[in-house]
């Protein structure tokens, strides 16, 4: 039970009808979880309005209501307290901060920020904070882990009462850290607002989640984005990102860069990929801040950024440097660039490349490697924009020597109609392709052909452990299916 008064005490609004006397029960923003005594929080979202269920918040015996608008409370509403403010989904968080005594306090909280790169620099940064000590909790894309369980999340930064709720389960649990993406959507929408983040990192910034339900430009995408930068005390930055001086320019973070030129303050050169049979990683020598040769167990230079950034903030935890070269070398990020031991005679990995920008990075990345053959096993969701498709069946055939086009999430598509539009970007190339639409018997075909000197990548499902059709998440876990492959091939007298 929560005293009415306490919480709102940190809102700027004011008291519509009734009193801040009494206790609420729970917290609620969704109106399927009214119980009798709760706080209930009006959102307004893209395809549905919070203010619409006030009566049936009243009528259910809600103790209050927060809301932005004047609201229909019928003939039930007499009794239930209304209190207004300018935006509920800023309330939301400043209530669900009180709601769990403010568990944010208790932890050092580090954002990250930027289109590519922040599920694997937090694992990271992860790694290398456990390493050194420190009981690390995270939250992202994956999902939320606290000391190795992982609670799957639907959103890369979920709604501020669950962030809330998370760091009360990491506070409750031991955690003196929480590592955190954030996401242009989540600084948008105010999940992440009432978290004192200790320090705040940016990637990088490419045109991504823009349209009507997103950002309407991406010069709102950039301004989210920056917004992290005036709730940290510390802000580092990839200064060698063309976007970095817009992005930092109003800062009120201390500004800290990363990068591989002179006037980074932390930086990278000399620059060596290593490549050994069923083994890709990347080494180089670190310099200004912190100086040491380091290598990573990830491929290309964007893994080398990934690491700096994590070592820039590793250094603020003083983290002795054997310990920061010690994680970057073994760090494993499932799903992202993650390889998987499948042969001696070729290399094989799982990444959730799932559109054209991030395939075609990868690709390149991989290329840089010489492989005999680049060969790229894809397939796209259901229910999503076509041009997508069109664009990724047109990158894979520029950039892979072979393509085996299969199934992804399908939802509530059919498999072969996806397929069939991928292979419309196909056609615009003259790569060489085959479409298998069961996704094991497509990963089957890579295996059993796979050559000296190959690459294989399975893009798009990364730590997915699941394949959507009609609604039904069916369990599927590309890892799984690798080693029912080996041991069928295995029992057929076949060795890869």
């Amino acid at each position: 039970m929560k005293k009415i008064k306490d919480l709102l005490s940190g809102l700027n609004g004011k008291m519509i009808q009734g009193s801040d006397a009494g206790e609420i029960t729970e917290l609620v923003y969704d109106s399927r979880n009214i119980v009798p005594g709760c706080a209930f929080v009006c959102l307004k979202g893209a395809s549905f309005d919070g203010h619409d269920y006030a009566e049936q918040a009243a009528v259910e015996g809600a103790a209050i209501l927060i809301t932005e608008k004047e609201v229909d409370l019928g003939d039930s509403g007499s009794d239930i307290a209304v209190y207004q403010v300018g935006d509920t989904r800023l309330a939301l968080a400043e209530l669900s901060a009180a709601y769990f005594d403010y568990p944010a306090r208790k932890l050092k909280v580090v954002g990250v920020t930027g289109t590519k790169g922040k599920t694997t620099t937090t694992f990271m940064i992860k790694a290398i904070l456990e390493d050194a000590g420190h009981d690390v909790g995270l939250i992202g894309t994956i999902g939320t882990m606290i000391h190795g369980h992982m609670t799957p999340g639907s959103n890369t930064t979920p709604e501020s009462y669950m962030i809330q709720k998370a760091f009360r389960d990491m506070v409750d649990s031991g955690c003196d850290t929480c590592v955190m993406e954030v996401s242009s959507q989540g600084l948008k929408m105010h999940r992440v607002a009432a978290i004192p983040f200790e320090i705040g990192v940016f990637t990088n910034l490419s045109p991504d989640h823009i349209g009507p339900n997103e950002h309407a430009s991406f010069e709102e995408y950039l301004e989210c984005k920056a917004m992290l930068f005036n709730m940290c005390k510390i802000g580092i930055f990839n200064g060698d990102d063309p976007h970095f001086r817009e992005i930092s320019k109003n800062a009120t973070s201390t500004v800290e860069t990363f990068g591989m030129k002179e006037g980074d303050d932390l930086r990278a050169s000399n620059l060596s990929l290593i490549h050994k049979p069923g083994y890709l990683g990347i080494e180089f020598d670190l310099s200004g801040l912190i100086n040491a040769h380091v290598d990573v167990d990830q491929p290309g230079k964007f893994s080398v950024y990934n690491a700096l950034a994590a070592a820039a903030v590793a250094r603020h935890f003083d983290v002795p440097v054997e310990d920061i070269k010690k994680a970057l070398h073994t760090i494993q990020v499932k799903g992202r660039i993650e390889i998987v031991p499948v042969s001696d005679h070729f290399s094989l990995m799982i990444d959730y490349a799932h559109n054209a920008v991030a395939l075609e990075s990868l690709l390149r990345t991989l290329k840089d490697y010489k492989p005999k053959r680049l060969v790229t096993v894809f397939g796209c969701g259901g229910n999503r924009s076509k041009l997508r498709r069109y664009e990724m069946g047109e990158v894979s055939g520029k950039l892979s020597d072979f393509t085996i086009i299969t199934s992804d999430n399908p939802r509530f598509e059919e498999p072969a109609a996806i397929m069939q539009d991928i292979e419309t970007g196909m056609k615009k190339t003259d790569g060489k392709y085959i479409m298998i639409e069961d996704r094991k018997e497509a990963i089957r075909y890579a295996i059993e052909h796979g050559r000296e000197g190959d690459v294989i990548i399975l893009a798009g499902k990364g730590h997915e452990d699941y394949q959507e059709i009609r609604g039904v998440k069916h369990p599927m876990d590309e890892r799984e299916l690798i080693r029912e492959v080996l041991e069928e091939l295995k029992q057929e007298g076949k060795t890869v």
